[in-house]
């Protein structure tokens, strides 16, 4: 179902007792607005009480959702739901105060939901002004989890407004949602850079092509993102596209992060001082807004104890597990990576989520376990990409044995083989193209693992790059990759190369099916997977 913005007649008065009755007329006319026992107030389009960027769901599992969306002013927040469309029964939720200290956004937790039904539900936002005002109603839906076998199809993709190429009206906005709709999918992982804070938005792009890109501009993208205000601007700024919001408002997501809702390449230690474009060069200060941000916008569920913790493993029915990791948060600098031996400083994961993955992965009852990844295992990215030098992600660029973060995959994946944990896959973006990588233990230098599967796509809308360097340590084979031809990079949207990916699992046999698609849903390549028992 798609956001709808719902005309009430005066046959069809809505009775709130947190805020009263609204009577809608015509578009652009006065309309009459009453609270209980109090007298009529007229307020026109102009004044009325907004929800600009639609709704949004996401972290959907074991009878819980999450519901979001954003006012223009102060607003309490109500929200109902039902398995109606229609929305006869509906239940509502405790209401919630959306405020400054979080840009007027909220999110609320639904409850109790049966499993493997579709759920409608419709936010208002009523005006603390005067108590009186209510903005239009908003509407979305998702589905939950089956109880039992079934079919499931969901999608993942990542990197959105890269480069500079931002809302182009011209090109139809943000396209590739409009494919991913048409689907139908259960649901979708964002696999990080969901916004290039440190990406500003120019009105014009000259293509290599010699074409030009136009943009949709605010101020909020005119530059790098620094304070608070500046990294809410840019998702802000992602939501203005239409296609993006009916996307969101039919498809729950689960969300991840990486590098460009800060800024690129960074770590806690980072500093930006000799970046011309940034006043505060402490990285760690930047992070810290950005991950309130990012959670003030995105609908993930708060970790009761640690407010920006993201790992997290999401049951979705008997047949699938999602492990969603976060290869931010926890690593240690971008060094050489020369080291031999585990120490704080050549982690990615963090000892602690180790642990965590380690156990949660053992203790799954899914048929299959897919890892959502931000970063790919086997492909080398240079924190220093012109001199060659430093790990940005896991590969460590020698052919030889593990080392620098490569010792924590290893010794994850020698523990997934000891503990005989079958059936594991791996999705993941960050490139900027799509591939399909086999992980084979007898074409290794490490030999300690099962073998399995990465699957990488994106970008959905950015520059297209690649295709990297695979590093031997792990034995990775292509066996599929779509990337720019030789000599060509950041190239832009309009060029097609702009990929998501999808996973459909069959309800009897449990086959895993894999599809690389492009921009307007065109197999690129599908792998069938048959699960090992």
């Amino acid at each position: 179902m798609t956001v709808t913005r719902v005309q009430l007649s005066r046959r069809h008065l809505l009775h709130s007792s947190l805020g009263g009755l609204a009577l809608a007329g015509a578009v652009g006319l006065p309309r009459l607005v009453f609270g209980q026992g109090a007298p009529a107030v007229m307020i026109s389009e102009r004044q009325r009480i907004r929800a600009p960027f639609g709704v949004q769901s996401g972290d959907v599992g074991d009878g819980r959702a999450i519901v979001w969306s954003k006012a223009d002013r102060p607003a309490r927040m109500l929200v109902r739901w039902s398995t109606r469309e229609d929305l006869a029964d509906a239940r509502a939720v405790r209401p919630l105060h959306v405020l400054e200290d979080t840009d007027f956004t909220g999110k609320v937790e639904l409850t109790g939901l049966p499993d493997g039904e579709r759920i409608f539900y419709e936010v208002r936002f009523l005006d603390l002004g005067d108590l009186q005002g209510l903005s239009e109603p908003v509407r979305g839906s998702f589905l939950t989890p089956p109880a039992s076998r079934r079919r499931i199809r969901f999608l993942w993709s990542g990197d959105l407004a890269g480069q500079g190429y931002g809302i182009n009206p011209d090109f139809g906005g943000f396209r590739i949602f409009r494919a991913m709709k048409a689907l139908e999918p259960d649901f979708f992982v964002f696999s990080g850079d969901a916004i290039y804070a440190d990406g500003p938005i120019p009105a014009e792009i000259r293509a290599a092509d010699g074409s030009i890109w136009r943009n949709l501009v605010v101020p909020a993208k005119e530059q790098v993102a620094e304070t608070l205000a500046d990294f809410r601007g840019n998702y802000a700024y992602n939501l203005m596209d239409e296609n993006f919001r009916l996307f969101l408002a039919e498809v729950p997501v689960y969300a991840q992060w990486d590098d460009h809702e800060v800024t690129n390449n960074w770590y806690w230690e980072l500093r930006k001082d000799s970046d011309q474009r940034y006043k505060d060069g402490a990285v760690a200060r930047l992070a810290a807004r950005a991950m309130r941000a990012f959670h003030e916008y995105m609908p993930t569920r708060l970790h009761p104890l640690e407010r920006d913790r993201i790992f997290e493993s999401l049951r979705y029915g008997p047949s699938l597990e999602l492990f969603r990791i976060d290869l931010r948060s926890y690593r240690g600098p971008n060094t050489a990576g020369l080291e031999t031996a585990l120490a704080p400083e050549t982690r990615i994961l963090g000892e602690r989520q180790v642990q965590w993955l380690k156990a949660a992965l053992k203790a799954s009852r899914a048929t299959w376990k897919v890892i959502c990844c931000d970063m790919p295992l086997g492909l080398i990215v240079w924190d220093n990409a012109k001199e060659r030098r430093g790990s940005e992600a896991v590969a460590q660029g020698d052919p030889g044995a593990p080392r620098g973060r490569e010792l924590e995959i290893a010794d994850l994946l020698r523990y997934i083989r000891d503990e005989d944990i079958r059936n594991i896959v791996w999705i993941t973006a960050d490139v900027h193209y799509t591939a399909a990588h086999y992980y084979d233990p007898s074409k290794a230098v490490f030999k300690d693992f099962r073998p399995f599967w990465e699957f990488v796509s994106g970008p959905l809308n950015a520059g297209t790059f690649g295709p990297n360097e695979l590093d031997p340590t792990f034995g990775p084979q292509v066996v599929f990759q779509k990337a720019p031809p030789p000599g060509q990079a950041n190239l832009p949207p309009s060029a097609g190369m702009q990929f998501f990916g999808e996973i459909e699992i069959a309800p009897d046999s449990e086959t895993m099916t894999v599809r690389l698609r492009d921009l307007e849903g065109g197999i690129l390549f599908s792998q069938e997977l048959l699960p090992e028992v």
